[in-house]
């Protein structure tokens, strides 16, 4: 068996939850309906803003300053088999309303939270009365206000986020089979499996509030997902994954090309051994490189920032990243996992680049941590929007295996356990298994290994950034190169 399974374009992402932004929407419900067509209708989004309209009404009856409302409905299915026979089937259908109450304004702001998954009129009643008496009796805050007027989203932008897929449970189990059949099918080693497994989330969004804010999006999210288990009686065993999503499910890859490639990539394994400690570069694979984004955004966030436990304190238009490094938050991208033309808040959004030339050029605020700091909101209440970085360098040829090329001798990290980014410092330190790579070409699978080093220096150090770009939620990004890391093992 080569690591050739390493040396190509991914079929899509390991396994990471979408960042779901509101975005309008106004899809019906399309498709032939299937026997249980009842699990995917959804509330119209007429239907939801009354119910918003009523929550604001009797919030203001009760004398509420503001009020602020989430109307949310979603169903689903989830099918699991494992050696081609059905485990588990789920069905979802969940609704809640969300209510936030305030009372005062100006620097004399208090509020109150409360939900409820009923939805009739006594209950939304209940929920307003019950946010309003524990607003009574909260701190004054002066952050805790409703967004200023002109801070509001007010020009819908359709983002292609809703596309239902209506398979019955049958159906989608045989998909699940298909991707299992195709991993066992790859090599005589894949011995077993922990199952194949097909996901499909619908839902729709409604967020008004009572400075005459309303917004709202239907949205869609589909995956495939298979976990081979290789065995050699000299090797023992090992596992891997391959998870891929969509909001679409025509752009899903095949379930028999997802089998294969996590069979590939769990045959790669077998053999794996310690390394001696050393100091050598890394290349980080592109689903986790994505995860060094996602450090950074959470040092660049005003959660940590108005704590005052971020290592990037002070950063702001100073050189963080190499200076080839471009990074650009963009929640505009159509059938985007975290597209919105308003934030969580109901601020617009906005494209912007935050890194530029490796300078620190924006942070990711919402509504309260920007009143916090005294600074305007950047439409990121919720997150990051499509982040995407790219270096000034990277030519047309770099894919996964000019990479390799690049870094010569060193590390390949393709998994990562625990959670070792300390946020207030930067220190990095995660158990790791990977390749270890000679004279540009993977020689074998090491695991049991530490990686450590410090965020700052690492993110200061990228050599490189690959053409072999995988969106992984909310992050988009190819293979990374750290110019040296500290790597322990034996």
């Amino acid at each position: 068996m080569t690591r050739a399974a390493l040396i190509r374009r991914y079929p899509s992402s390991r396994r990471e939850a979408p960042t779901r932004k509101r975005a309008q929407s106004a899809h019906p419900v399309g498709g032939s309906e299937p026997q249980d067509a009842a699990l995917y209708r959804l509330r119209s989004d007429a239907d939801m803003q009354q119910v918003a309209r009523d929550v604001l009404a009797h919030a203001k009856q009760m004398g509420a300053s503001d009020c602020a409302v989430d109307v949310d409905e979603g169903n689903g299915l989830t099918v699991n088999v494992r050696n081609g026979r059905i485990e588990t089937i789920e069905q979802n259908h969940d609704k809640g309303v969300g209510v936030t109450v305030f009372l005062g304004g100006g620097n004399e702001v208090r509020r109150g939270n409360a939900s409820t998954s009923d939805l009739t009129a006594g209950a939304l009643r209940a929920a307003v009365e019950a946010a309003y008496h524990i607003a009574k009796f909260t701190a004054i805050d002066a952050a805790a206000a409703l967004p200023e007027d002109s801070w509001y989203a007010r020009e819908p932008r359709e983002l292609d986020l809703y596309h239902p897929w209506n398979i019955e449970a049958d159906a989608a189990a045989e998909i699940a089979r298909r991707a299992e059949a195709a991993a066992l099918e790859t090599s005589p080693l894949i011995r077993n499996s922990d199952g194949g497994n097909v996901s499909l989330q619908h839902g729709r969004f409604v967020s008004a509030n009572s400075r005459g804010f309303v917004g709202g999006h239907a949205h869609s999210y589909h995956s495939i997902a298979v976990a081979p288990i290789a065995s050699r009686p000299r090797d023992g065993m090992q596992r891997d994954e391959w998870y891929v999503s969509r909001r679409d499910p025509a752009d899903l890859p095949s379930a028999e090309s997802v089998g294969r490639y996590a069979a590939e990539r769990t045959l790669a394994r077998l053999g794996a051994r310690k390394i001696d400690t050393c100091t050598v570069p890394v290349l980080f694979e592109a689903p986790l490189a994505a995860g060094l984004l996602g450090a950074y955004v959470g040092a660049a966030s005003g959660r940590s920032l108005y704590r005052s436990a971020s290592f990037l304190l002070g950063k702001l238009g100073q050189r963080v990243f190499a200076e080839h490094i471009d990074i650009v938050d963009d929640p505009f991208v159509l059938k985007g996992m975290a597209s919105g033309w308003f934030d969580d808040d109901g601020i617009a959004t906005q494209k912007r680049t935050v890194v530029e030339a490796g300078v620190l050029t924006g942070w990711f605020l919402g509504n309260y941590s920007a009143r916090k700091l005294g600074l305007p909101p950047t439409g990121n209440g919720g997150g990051a929007h499509n982040l995407a970085i790219r270096s000034r360098l990277t030519k047309p040829g770099d894919d996964f295996k000019a990479m390799l090329k690049k870094m010569g001798t060193g590390l390949l990290v393709t998994e990562l356990m625990g959670q070792g980014v300390n946020t207030i410092t930067g220190d990095y330190s995660r158990g790791a298994s990977g390749y270890w790579v000679e004279g540009g070409r993977i020689a074998y699978p090491v695991e049991e290994i530490t990686i450590a080093g410090n965020m700052l220096d690492m993110l200061g150090r990228i050599v490189a950034v690959g053409t072999d770009v995988l969106t992984s939620g909310s992050r988009g990004t190819g293979s990374i190169l750290i110019e040296s890391m500290t790597v322990a093992g034996n």
